[in-house]
């Protein structure tokens, strides 16, 4: 593995800052408590943290609207403070990716304000502004991301603005070199901090279509979707002109050395292969969000990465993630048993996970009360909320769960006095120590980090199965997704040795021949 790059070898940890470790008592996370669980993130053996946003911002959207680009809102800390986290991640031999948020500002960014305040002003060009439709409605039928029109009339210049997300979150025009030229002045303040890549929120939404034309309608809406689904976004985002883009963004890190640029992308696969670029010019990682919109099944999973396998062009490197802070929790969508098999699937596949604070240990949904309630998305449109996935990390059995001393900003688990880092680290057979030995098996053999893939048919409908293979051996995992036992063939004449069991047991057992996979069980499996 010594002459791959780190982000194809390593392993990525999301934190969502708000909700890792509060330090200064106000019940929200911050950047000192990021540097004060590194440590934790050293044990569990993952190689990069990646950040999301915590630039100032007045938290409409919650960090996703940014005051500024090169600067850290005071709720989290300072700038010494982000140099301090750095230097300690590096000392700890972990990669800083920092989330970047181009598409659009926040609607007091400096930027908007100048670009509002009239028609001829210099930075009118910097946002998108459109006139009204003839009859005094909305420029066109592009409709917000969370909700109602996505343009809002500024009764000042007579214009509307257009705002993907929330309105208080316009976006930047990147078809104006200008725009371009400020937002890589602003990636190289942050290189040159030390930060080690960047995770580009909403890359495909960057161009919009140069005419404004409609979106069609989505023959495919059910009432019971959010709005946004009524129709296909087929003028509003994923323009081909963004390939050019995410090149000039990628240019940009190239000088730095081995810097990681990842594209934020919910779009089906084919069109999820063309952020790669031409000639591998786009994105490095074009985030594949998969398997969190695949059904949970044997079958589902193991023609997603077959199909996921054959679609990769050639030279790229492929990525794997079960959720973040925009989706529910695995271990709430598929239960706790399966969570495990979701653990060893996501760190035994090809290509680089992406770990979501609190899956380590099973955090689940967490009920949001309707009086805390912080999502607007969740405001704007009831059912559609992201807090159940962004609640504090539970370090301890103490009050608060050692997050905070105080009531934190957004709900704890009703198991947290169990369901936390203490009570999990040296139980043998928790979900924690499962994570842990998976990572530590990874960094071990190159073969399951780096090596080569190869699915395996079986006798068992619910039983995915498949090879990685490379210069230090075979590996051999069994995932069953059923409630059922099964006793699986292997190749005739070979020995294989059990290397770990999602159920915390069976290490060191031999098998020739066939192997017994219990109900929910997992195994690696390693060719004597």
């Amino acid at each position: 593995m010594a002459g791959t790059v780190w982000w194809k070898r390593g392993t990525v940890y999301q934190v969502y800052p708000r909700s890792f470790q509060d330090t200064d008592g106000d019940g929200i996370g911050d950047l000192p408590g990021i540097t004060a669980r590194l440590e934790h993130l050293a044990w569990l053996g993952v190689d990069a943290v990646w950040i999301s946003p915590i630039y100032p911002s007045p938290m409409a959207d919650y960090g996703y609207d940014v005051s500024d680009y090169c600067g850290i809102d005071p709720l989290f800390g300072t700038l010494a403070d982000f140099d301090a986290l750095v230097a300690e991640a590096h000392r700890r031999r972990l990669k800083v990716i920092l989330d970047f948020v181009p598409n659009h500002s926040a609607i007091t960014h400096p930027w908007f304000a100048e670009s509002r305040a009239s028609r001829t002003n210099p930075r009118r060009d910097w946002y998108i502004w459109r006139d009204p439709a003839p009859d005094g409605g909305p420029p066109n039928n592009w409709l917000s991301n969370f909700g109602g029109p996505a343009w809002t009339l500024d009764p000042a210049t007579g214009q509307y603005y257009y705002h993907a997300f929330l309105r208080e979150q316009p976006d930047l025009n990147w078809r104006n070199p200008a725009v371009r030229t400020a937002m890589h002045d602003a990636l190289r303040f942050w290189l040159h901090r030390g930060v080690d890549g960047f995770r580009v929120d909403v890359i495909w939404h960057l161009m919009k279509d140069a005419g404004f034309r409609d979106n069609p309608a989505n023959p495919d809406f059910s009432p019971e979707q959010p709005e946004i689904n009524r129709f296909a976004q087929v003028y509003s985002a994923d323009r081909p002109e963004v390939l050019d883009v995410i090149a000039e963004m990628r240019a940009v890190l190239r000088p730095y050395g081995e810097r990681v640029l990842i594209g934020e992308i919910y779009l089906p696969m084919e069109r999820l292969m063309a952020y790669y670029g031409p000639d591998l010019s786009g994105a490095d990682m074009p985030f594949n969000f998969q398997l969190i919109q695949t059904p949970w099944s044997a079958e589902a999973v193991s023609d997603l990465v077959e199909n996921y396998e054959a679609a990769l062009p050639d030279g790229g490197w492929p990525n794997w993630v079960l959720g973040n802070h925009d989706q529910p929790r695995i271990a709430a969508r598929v239960g706790a048993d399966q969570a495990r098999i979701a653990a060893m699937l996501l760190l035994t596949l090809r290509g680089t996970p992406t770990l979501y604070y609190g899956d380590e240990i099973g955090l689940a949904h967490v009920p949001i009360p309707a009086d805390r309630v912080r999502d607007p998305w969740e405001r704007n449109e009831p059912g559609h909320g992201r807090d159940p996935e962004r609640t504090p990390m539970q370090w301890d059995g103490e009050v608060h769960a050692g997050f905070s001393t105080v009531e934190p900003w957004l709900p704890l688990s009703d198991d947290a006095a169990a369901r936390n880092v203490d009570a999990l680290r040296d139980d043998p057979t928790s979900i924690l120590t499962l994570y842990r030995r998976l990572l530590a098996l990874r960094r071990e053999h190159a073969a399951l980090s780096v090596g080569a893939y190869r699915g395996i048919a079986t006798e068992a409908a619910d039983v995915f199965a498949y090879e990685r293979f490379g210069d230090d051996g075979a590996f051999r995992i069994l995932l069953n997704f059923g409630g059922a036992s099964h006793t699986l063939a292997l190749p005739a004449d070979e020995t294989w040795t059990v290397l770990l069991s999602t159920r915390g047991h069976r290490g060191g057992d031999s098998a020739v021949a066939s192997i017994a996979l219990g109900p929910d069980e997992g195994l690696i499996l390693q060719k004597c």
